[in-house]
C-alpha cells in the first residue's frame, strides 16, 4: 500500500476517526461525549437521530468543547453516518446469539489509528437504555466490549466514549514514536460500509432467486453471511468482482426462464 501523507504526522489520523452516537436520549450525554473527544484530540462527532439536539444542556456539559457540537453531523440513519467508512466498530455490552468478531478497547484503538491513515473509521455507540439493535450491530465490522465490573457494568455513555477515545489517543501517540501496529493488509482500500450494504441487498436478492433462501424469511442465513464478510473485509475491487458474479448468476437465471436481472 502506498505511503499515506498522514505518516509524517501520526496524530493527524485522529481527524479521520469519527464517533457516532445513535439515538441519544439525553442531550447532556452528547455534551459529555463532545468533551471526551476534545480531551483526547478527536473532532468528528456524528449524531444519528438524537432525541433532543441542539440543546442547552448539551452545551453546558460540553464545557469548552461546544465547537464540536457546532460542527456535529446530524443524520437520520446509522447507514448514512458510516457509508464512507472503511472500518466500523460498534460498542456492545452483552453477548449476542451469533457472536461477532470482538476487539478489546486497546485493540480497537490500535486498529482504528492504523486504518485511519488510509480511510475513515467510525466508532459507534448505542442508546443509553438498550444499546444498538442487532441490525445496527450487524452493519459493523467488529464489536468492542469494555470489561467493566460485572457486578456493576453499566457505563454512562460519555464515560464509554472517554474510554475508547483514550485508547485511540494512546495508539496515536505510539504511532508518533513509531511503535504502532500495522494493518496495511490491502493493495486496494477496503470496501466502504455503504457499498457493503448494497452488496448485502444484492446478495439476498440473488440467493432468493436461486431458491437458496426464502426472501421473506431468510432466518439467520444473511446474518451469518454478514459476519463472514465482516471477518473477510473485501477490498473495493474484490467487492466489484462479487457484485459481477451475482449479476452473472442472475442473468443465467433470467436466461433460463427465472426472474433474474437481464441488465
Amino acid at each position: 500500500m502506498a505511503k499515506s501523507p498522514l505518516d509524517s504526522n501520526p496524530l493527524a489520523v485522529l481527524d479521520n476517526i469519527r464517533v457516532v452516537l445513535v439515538n441519544t436520549a439525553h442531550p447532556g450525554n452528547i455534551g459529555g461525549a463532545a468533551r471526551a473527544l476534545k480531551n483526547m484530540g478527536l473532532s468528528q462527532l456524528y449524531l444519528v437521530a438524537p432525541r433532543e439536539f441542539p440543546a442547552a444542556n448539551a452545551v453546558w456539559r460540553a464545557a469548552g468543547a461546544a465547537d464540536l457540537l457546532d460542527s456535529a453531523v446530524v443524520v437520520e440513519t446509522l447507514e448514512e453516518a458510516v457509508a464512507d467508512c472503511g472500518l466500523v466498530v460498534a460498542t456492545s455490552a452483552r453477548e449476542r446469539r451469533i457472536p461477532w468478531p470482538l476487539l478489546t478497547p486497546r485493540q480497537c484503538g490500535a486498529r482504528a489509528v492504523a486504518e485511519a491513515a488510509t480511510h475513515p473509521v467510525a466508532l459507534v455507540f448505542g442508546r443509553e437504555d438498550r444499546g444498538l439493535t442487532n441490525e445496527e450491530l450487524q452493519a459493523c465490522n467488529f464489536h468492542v466490549h469494555i470489561p467493566a465490573n460485572p457486578e456493576y457494568s453499566s457505563l454512562n455513555l460519555a464515560t464509554a466514549v472517554q474510554v475508547l477515545a483514550y485508547e485511540v489517543r494512546v495508539a496515536a501517540l505510539e504511532a508518533e514514536k513509531g511503535e504502532a501496529l500495522n494493518y496495511a493488509d490491502w493493495d486496494r482500500p477496503p470496501a466502504k460500509a455503504g457499498d457493503m450494504e448494497l452488496y448485502f441487498e444484492h446478495l439476498q436478492q440473488a440467493l432468493g432467486e436461486l431458491g437458496f433462501i426464502d426472501p421473506e424469511n431468510p432466518r439467520q442465513t444473511m446474518t451469518r453471511l454478514r459476519r463472514l464478510f465482516s471477518r473477510v473485509r473485501p477490498d473495493d475491487m474484490e467487492l466489484g468482482i462479487l457484485r459481477g458474479w451475482l449479476t452473472a448468476i442472475q442473468n443465467y437465471i433470467y436466461g433460463t426462464g427465472g426472474k433474474g436481472r437481464p441488465e
